[in-house]
């Protein structure tokens, strides 16, 4: 149900797209909550002990918040001329679904999740709505949020041992189904 809403409120953003919007700046939009969304679903297919659904649920909540009250708060214009453009708050959205996805399943699923979130920063420059400040403010936010809440998924069912003797060394893997 959950995954349900995320994908909903994706819709919405998506239908309310503007004509005027290049596809570099709507494909942005639709990553800045895909990332995300993707994190959140791994919640529910790698499912452990340390409940990893909380565990996003307080990084990213966490990342929301501060970006949209720093936003109220410092109220700096946007290159296009809008208001509240410190901190990117789709670059903050991005980066905490690929933080979240690195820390959980490592550098293999990371540096492609890293790869698109970054490339989210970069629409959010070229469409004129951020700076180079505001991005890096909201990666550093959805990172610290991740790295605060999230715990690296253990594999129980996988082992790796290592057995040494006078005359040689063993390494044995061991899996259950």
């Amino acid at each position: 149900m959950r995954t349900l809403v995320l994908f909903f409120l994706l819709f919405v953003k998506v239908s309310f797209l503007s004509a005027q919007e290049s596809p570099q700046e709507i494909s942005g939009d639709i990553l800045q909550f895909a990332l995300p969304a993707t994190a959140l679903a791994s919640t529910y297919f790698y499912q452990s002990d340390d409940q990893p659904y909380w565990q996003f649920l307080k990084a990213y909540s966490l990342s929301i918040a501060t970006t949209h009250i720093l936003k109220r708060l410092i109220n700096k214009p946007r290159p296009n001329g809008g208001k509240y453009s410190f901190p990117s708050g789709h670059t903050t959205s991005a980066f905490s679904g690929a933080t979240f996805l690195q820390r959980r399943y490592g550098w293999k699923i990371g540096i492609p999740a890293y790869l698109l979130a970054s490339y989210v920063g970069y629409t959010r420059i070229k469409a004129r709505k951020h700076d180079i400040y505001d991005v890096m403010a909201g990666v550093t936010i959805g990172v610290v949020g991740s790295l605060l809440f999230v715990n690296p998924y253990k594999n129980k069912d996988l082992t790796l041992q290592l057995f040494k003797t006078d005359r040689f060394y063993l390494v044995g893997f061991h899996y259950s189904f």
